[in-house]
């Protein structure tokens, strides 16, 4: 039970950061709508990772990895759409 609980906190911790690391930009994209050096094709194709990491969540019940995806698609899928729109 210990281990699980553990493996659970490292996971938990691991969503926060990887989440967190995406606001920055985030932010500094939605401010400036500056996405010349962003590319439209690898923020697509880290969208698809990140939605099938969440279907992968579901799947395993895992809060850790449905709410870091689920978080960190919004946030680039917000970073996408700009880049869409402004170039």
């Amino acid at each position: 039970m210990l281990a699980s609980s553990l493996v659970e906190t490292v996971g938990a911790l691991a969503a926060t950061l990887t989440t967190i690391c995406w606001l920055p930009q985030a932010i500094r994209t939605i401010r400036t709508r500056e996405t010349r050096a962003i590319s439209a094709a690898t923020q697509g194709l880290f969208a698809v990772g990140l939605a099938l990491w969440l279907v992968y969540g579901i799947g395993l019940g895992s809060w850790p990895i449905i709410v870091a995806n689920a978080l960190t698609l919004g946030l680039v899928a917000m970073i996408l759409a700009l880049k869409l729109r402004y170039g």
